[in-house]
């Protein structure tokens, strides 16, 4: 039998977690980043891992990057207009998850040339 009172479970397994506050700020400055690594990432010869985006590419990256820019800020309108606040956060989850990936992109790439290249 269990020492710990029975009331104390139920409120244990019925406790909500904290969510994590929206925020539009940070939303915009994973914007930026994601568009400052992913050129820093192309000029350094990454590849677009986002099919939709790669597709985009072709038209060129600054014109690429705009219209994802603009779709992920109608993503966020649309959340913000709708009160839906976990969408947002998702949002910064996600576009945080985009620029790590970026960064680790970039920092293979540099790491690549340099082992390339070999000084004579």
């Amino acid at each position: 039998m269990s020492s710990v009172p029975q009331e104390i479970n139920i409120t244990q397994a019925g406790a909500r977690r904290a969510f994590p506050t929206p925020s539009i700020g940070v939303f915009l400055g994973l914007q930026i980043l994601d568009v400052l690594t992913t050129l820093i990432g192309l000029n350094l010869g990454a590849q677009e891992g986002s099919t939709f985006i790669g597709q985009l590419l072709k038209t060129g990256p600054v014109s690429a990057l705009i219209v994802s820019k603009i779709l992920a800020a109608g993503l966020a309108a649309i959340a913000v207009f709708l009160n839906r606040k976990r969408i947002l956060v998702f949002l910064n989850i996600w576009f945080g998850g985009v620029v790590a990936w970026n960064v680790i992109a970039i920092i293979l790439q540099y790491a690549g040339r340099r082992t390339s290249v070999r000084p004579q």
